[in-house]
């Protein structure tokens, strides 16, 4: 019973409704079509007639509405395939001019249109093998640098070697392909239900193919580099697998491919910084600041005092020395920095059709990479100025420490410290409760909620008074 019940939340209702739509569309025009042949045969030319119209009009609706997603599945489905090439819709369209001219050619016997046909397919086969030599001995190379965020451009460095010693290359384009993820959505789905060996045989994660550069000439026995800015769109980590290289030389009838194998490398994508008003968030501009009754460079006046021979004349107050008639110089309090822990929940209570919703949004977003769903938005937004947060905190030297549900680190300060974080965050996905599950924390989490020890920050997404009384009453809370 809690398979079906698994099963009912992966496939909707409107799913099983376009299957059977589908399936029916089919079968009735297969049906169609093998009553007009049978009215043709019989010698009922008015029967066949009416069949045969009946049987285009199902053609029509089975082409607007049955095919598209056939062929975006189909493509889908292929893009895994290592195809050598393929046509063009300009090698498409020679194809059906060579059928045509073809024909014409054996059917009158016309020398002209046996060189028009010569012609074309000297074209073709010239295409096809340049192009394929194009695309031998060449070897590609990828340098990202350390760190990558989201929504910001980062520089990559493509070169591309040529081994062939007498000819060049010409017009390639170079793609890295990988996934985001070991084991699909769908393929975690789907293994509380099925054995987990049968699901990674037919359902693999999707590719994402991101371009790299174009090489518009590489000379024999040489290398060429082209430094670019590459934007990821979405926060997560980017597996990379392969290489593809592609070239439509010399005449763009025939797009030839070729795959060349790289080292697994995963390139993790921090979230996306954006412009972030502190006071936005329930803090003070000076948050982390506290001043100390003992001298230093602070803004807060600590005491007036006489000048001593080594004080720079910038601090000197003449107004009081005015008054006393003496030297007098002005001495500020030093600033302590305070620290700002921050705890993030990433709980959601959502009802069960709202679970439900969610997780087949996410297969499709997946599929499609991009996230449209609401609960998706919502978070994204959270992780994106919590990053944020992050990041403006270290640029101005203060120290933070963050706690998630399965995760807590400790209080640091500098790059490798905030990248740590940002490495989580980037990694970090919601965890949906229903309204009747517990809200319980931790033992360390209730601890360091009572500690003294700076700032504490709640970010949730769970309305203040289902919260416990510890976190109401020790923390800044921010509900996103």
């Amino acid at each position: 019973m809690e398979k079906f019940k698994l099963l009912t939340e992966l496939v909707s209702f409107r799913d099983i409704k376009n299957a059977i739509f589908g399936s029916l569309l089919v079968l009735c025009g297969l049906i169609l079509a093998f009553l007009t042949l049978w009215a043709n045969r019989t010698g009922n030319l008015r029967l066949a007639s009416i069949f045969a119209f009946l049987s285009l009009i199902f053609v029509v609706v089975i082409i607007v509405f049955v095919l598209p997603p056939l062929v975006r599945n189909a493509a889908a489905e292929t893009s895994r395939l290592d195809f050598p090439f393929e046509f063009t819709i300009g090698g498409a369209f020679l194809i059906g001019i060579l059928i045509v001219v073809t024909f014409a050619a054996l059917n009158t016997g016309n020398n002209l249109l046996f060189l028009i046909l010569s012609v074309l397919t000297s074209a073709f086969l010239v295409s096809f093998f340049m192009g394929n030599a194009c695309l031998k001995k060449l070897d590609v190379k990828m340098r990202f640098p350390d760190v990558a965020f989201a929504g910001k451009a980062t520089p990559i460095t493509v070169t591309l070697y040529n081994r062939k010693r007498f000819f060049p290359c010409i017009s390639i384009l170079a793609e890295v392909r990988g996934v985001d993820r070991k084991r699909s959505l769908l393929a975690d789905e789907l293994s509380k239900i099925f054995k987990i060996e049968w699901i990674d045989k037919f359902i693999k994660p999707p590719v994402i193919r991101y371009k790299l550069s174009y090489f518009v000439h590489i000379p024999r026995t040489s290398s060429v580099q082209i430094g670019i800015n590459h934007v990821f769109e979405n926060r997560g980590r980017f597996i990379i697998k392969d290489f593809e290289l592609s070239t439509t030389f010399p005449l763009g009838f025939i797009q030839h491919r070729r795959r060349l194998s790289a080292e697994e490398v995963e390139i993790t994508i921090f979230p996306k910084i954006v412009p972030l008003q502190i006071a936005s968030l329930g803090l003070s501009s000076e948050a982390g600041k506290l001043e100390k009754l003992q001298r230093g460079s602070g803004s807060d006046l600590l005491m007036l005092r006489d000048y001593q021979p080594q004080d720079d004349l910038r601090y000197v107050d003449w107004k009081a020395t005015a008054k006393t008639r003496r030297l007098m110089v002005r001495d500020y309090a030093s600033e302590d920095r305070k620290s700002v822990q921050i705890f993030f929940d990433n709980r959601i209570v959502v009802s069960a059709q709202q679970k439900t919703q969610y997780i087949r949004h996410r297969i499709i977003e997946e599929q499609r990479q991009r996230r449209f769903s609401p609960i998706s938005l919502r978070f994204e937004e959270a992780v994106s100025k919590l990053a944020s947060l992050l990041y403006y905190l270290d640029h101005d030297q203060i120290e933070t420490r963050l706690l998630l549900l399965d995760y807590a680190s400790e209080f640091s300060i500098g790059r490798a410290h905030l990248y740590s974080l940002l490495r989580r965050l980037a990694l970090i996905e919601p965890r949906l409760i229903e309204p009747d599950e517990s809200l319980e924390y931790s033992d360390e989490w209730i601890i360091e909620l009572k500690s003294d020890v700076g700032h504490n920050l709640f970010i949730t997404f769970i309305e203040e008074q289902a919260l416990p009384r510890e976190v109401r009453l020790n923390t800044k809370i921010i509900k996103f």
